[in-house]
């Protein structure tokens, strides 16, 4: 088979890792790609790089299926296009893909469904979303309606923080048309988990459930971020907790789809919040999260190309997967300044030393080869994934990895995983 990938980052390289080791697969493809994703896969350029040059491309090369990485194309309508050339692609149509696209869709589809979530209030008319806060007395979240690169969330302290944050989005636009609409809702309280789950639209096959760490500081302070590091299994999703997400969130949200005619093909993300209430939905992904997927793909012993091509088919009911003993842990590395300004450029070393380390992964996110030398190119510079017998074990592999590497500025969170941790410790005693 021959396969394309589209994005640019360490989840494209976890999954072009994943999708090489199919006995299946002849050769990988990824655009736009990058420099350390050569070693799995052929990153091309595609001229233009829109969604039609896509299709042409995936046609005139004979690509037997494309997986999708980021949510933009998928909200821009890459799989229509597909679909109009009989060109199997692995995600959402451009209409169930807002469910990540417009937060006030999911709100809606989730309010007419019965599926657990924040009360909400949604609001185009920056005046009137400020009366709103000042009349509230419970902590709220304001989150912009479009994609905001993972950024469009945000939690104020005060009323006063919450009226600038409508200042930011609604009338100075930070993150444009995004911001045209806004969501406010209640903020949960609990712990968060990110449950994804594999559907062709009927059937749908809970992958392992994973913690995500948003914010750049330890303890989890300071802005949200594109996600500074993961680790699975996450035992906070019990099974009993995770047979109530399926039948209560995940279940239902696929029949909305299907009802409301735009069934829902590829991978759901489910980001919950296990309240006293139970699981709760903070927001929904169309695709495989960033850096979920890199500790996931890793303890996944079923093929990977076998259960894209069932979703192809239509036929997933037929499929279960296996998983591998133990954990996995990812720790970022980005460059200083990030989720703000940064440098790019600068020089990497100690990638050959860590990457010969047993039992680590090295994806590469945002670097470069120029002149010899390895440069980072983005904020999100590396994603180090450990694998160990126990969640303590891979995070030690993955920290060992760490300290190897050296870029100025180089920056990342020495404590993923410390809820789990903690639940170890509290366990242990």
């Amino acid at each position: 088979m021959r396969i394309l990938i589209v994005g640019s980052g360490g989840r494209e390289h976890a999954l072009a890792w994943k999708i090489a080791q199919s006995p299946r697969v002849e050769k990988i493809f990824v655009t736009p790609g990058n420099d350390g994703l050569a070693e799995v896969a052929e990153p091309v350029t595609i001229k233009a790089g829109g969604i039609e040059d896509l299709a042409d491309w995936a046609e005139k090369n004979r690509i037997d299926f494309t997986v999708v990485g980021p949510e933009v194309p998928l909200a821009l309508g890459i799989a229509d296009a597909f679909a109009r050339r009989g060109l199997p692609l692995f995600g959402p149509s451009r209409a169930a893909a807002r469910l990540e696209a417009s937060k006030v869709f999911a709100k809606e589809i989730m309010a007419k469904y019965g599926v657990p979530t924040a009360p909400f209030r949604v609001f185009d008319n920056a005046d009137a979303a400020k009366e709103y806060i000042r009349s509230r007395k419970d902590p709220l979240v304001i989150k912009a309606d479009g994609l905001a690169a993972g950024k469009g969330v945000i939690l104020p302290s005060s009323v006063a923080e919450a009226e600038a944050a409508i200042d930011q989005l609604m009338e100075e636009k930070i993150y444009g048309d995004a911001g045209n609409r806004v969501v406010i809702e209640e903020r949960l309280s609990g712990e968060e988990v990110s449950l994804l789950t594999v559907t062709d639209g009927k059937t749908i096959l809970p992958l392992l459930a994973a913690q995500d760490h948003k914010r750049i500081g330890e303890g989890d302070q300071g802005p949200n971020t594109g996600g500074m590091g993961a680790y699975a299994p996450a035992s906070i999703l019990t099974p009993e907790l995770l047979a109530t997400a399926t039948a209560r969130i995940l279940e239902p949200v696929i029949q909305a789809m299907n009802k409301e005619g735009h069934p829902y093909t590829g991978v759901l993300y489910a980001g919950l919040m296990l309240t006293k209430n139970g699981p709760e939905v903070v927001e929904f992904n169309v695709r495989f999260g960033d850096p979920e997927t890199q500790v996931i793909l890793p303890l996944l012993e079923t093929d990977l190309v076998e259960v894209i091509s069932a979703v192809l088919a239509g036929n997933l009911a037929g499929v279960s997967l296996s998983w591998r003993q133990g954990a996995a842990a990812c720790v970022v590395l980005a460059s200083g300044g990030y989720p703000g300004s940064y440098k790019t450029g600068q020089e990497i070393t100690g990638l050959e030393e860590a990457a010969g380390l047993e039992d680590l992964l090295v994806f590469h996110a945002g670097t470069e080869r120029k002149e010899g030398a390895w440069r980072t190119s983005g904020g999100r510079v590396l994603n180090l994934v450990g694998i160990g017998a126990t969640l303590p074990e891979a995070l030690d592999k993955a920290y060992r990895g760490a300290e190897l590497i050296r870029f100025s500025g180089c920056y990342y969170r020495r404590d993923i995983g410390w809820r789990e941790l903690q639940r170890l410790q509290g366990g242990a005693q």
